[in-house]
């Protein structure tokens, strides 16, 4: 097993804080450091499914995970007068399908993950990394904020443009586009707001669904597509004007949404893409979930590769004296799992959005058939991602059992 390392993780979403507890289970020292000024709770809803929900049992996750879901119940694409026009049951392919059984907002978890490990772990919100200097032997950190450290290792758990990915890498980073836009945002909840999911689709291959959530409001999802055209940079605003601007003549709930989205405080939006790396790893520098390989919201993917990604880099690194040895075992065990999940058409946009009336009414009529008892199985293997497609390593003899104070039983 790995001498006791000194690690900084960058990132306190969903990969982060999972390796940071596991990291710290296998007794090494740990730093979580994060951009954000304060936790950030809120965001859109994400599923635990698959190998992903492996992970979460391991962790004894499972059952705070599914107290804080949103109860989601299935998903209704609907039209202009909001007559359900498909619909498929949150049951209907196993809890495994487009909407899962654990069905949680991306915050939520963040927060499960976070306490779980807090105390083993130290968080630190507000700082980032302004350089790093890999001797061979450390890592020399200069923060932000000023202050400098060295550690043994440092793994960049960040976003699909992780900045600090980018100063270690460089040109290594390869971004595919799906020529799509997505926005979320908070909205007040209304009587029409139950525990369905609404997908509206709009001609010109644009969308807006509504999600439930936990927290007594509306998720709202709003998507259009589009080569990247750099509104990711713009401002809340002019991203708010944009919105209005591309949804402006769209009919059922729309005219509430963009009314909510005026003073929406949590908007977000981005280019839908995908990150390729051919190599997650650079001397004592590694990269996890997104910052490695996205595979974008479409895969339906992302929580359980940042899941698993975390615990299997994790669970190398303790069971490997040689921090090389154990990225590129990690490396050789996630690439099948991520090149199948990376493995989204360019025209799948196309298909969830369809540009013309005709087209959207076609894809109800398909939808309508895909929990038909003699094609549930065909649908089943189509809208159901692949998140199971790996088998996870059981790596808990190199680790102490802690209780949640931290001591060792």
């Amino acid at each position: 097993m790995m001498r006791a390392q000194k690690v900084l993780v960058t990132g306190a979403s969903i990969a982060g804080p999972t390796l940071a507890y596991w990291l710290s289970r296998y007794g090494m020292d740990v730093t979580v450091v994060e951009k954000a000024p304060e936790f950030r709770d809120g965001g859109q809803t994400i599923d635990v499914r698959g190998a992903g929900r492996v992970v979460v049992q391991r962790m004894g996750l499972e059952d705070l995970i599914r107290a804080n879901t949103t109860h989601e119940q299935g998903i209704a694409f609907v039209d202009q007068d909001n007559r359900t026009k498909a619909f498929i049951d949150v049951n209907a392919f196993d809890g495994e399908g487009p909407i899962a059984e654990l069905e949680i907002l991306r915050g939520e978890l963040a927060k499960l993950l976070i306490e779980h490990s807090q105390y083993r772990v130290t968080y630190r919100f507000g700082d980032s990394i302004a350089s790093m200097d890999d001797d061979g032997e450390q890592v020399h950190v200069r923060f932000e904020q000023g202050a400098e450290q060295v550690y043994d290792l440092v793994i960049v758990a960040e976003g699909i443009g992780s900045a600090t990915r980018n100063q270690v890498f460089g040109s290594e980073v390869q971004r595919r586009s799906l020529d799509l836009y997505t926005a979320y945002f908070t909205v007040p909840r209304q009587p029409s707001d139950g525990q369905i999911m609404r997908w509206h689709n709009i001609p010109g291959g644009r969308c807006v669904c509504l999600r439930p959530d936990n927290l007594g409001t509306t998720r709202a999802f709003l998507s259009f597509q589009q080569a990247p055209s750099g509104y990711e940079k713009l401002s809340q605003n002019e991203q708010k004007s944009l919105l209005k601007n591309k949804f402006a003549d769209a009919g059922w709930e729309v005219p509430r949404v963009l009314a909510a989205l005026e003073n929406a405080p949590d908007l977000y939006l981005d280019a839908v893409g995908q990150v390729r790396m051919p190599r997650w790893s650079k001397g004592r520098v590694a990269l996890v979930g997104d910052a490695a390989y996205c595979a974008s919201p479409i895969s339906g993917m992302g929580t359980s590769l940042g899941l698993c990604g975390a615990y299997v880099l994790a669970g190398e690194l303790s069971r490997h004296t040689d921090h090389v040895e154990a990225f590129a075992a990690y490396e050789k065990l996630m690439r099948p799992f991520v090149a199948q999940a990376q493995s989204v058409p360019k025209f799948a946009p196309r298909l969830a959005s369809p540009h013309s009336r005709l087209g959207i009414a076609l894809g109800h009529a398909v939808l309508r058939m895909a929990t038909a008892p003699g094609l549930k199985k065909v649908f089943g293997k189509i809208l159901s991602p692949k998140a199971d497609a790996i088998e996870l390593p059981g790596y808990d003899k190199n680790a102490g059992r802690w209780t949640t104070t931290g001591t060792a039983r």
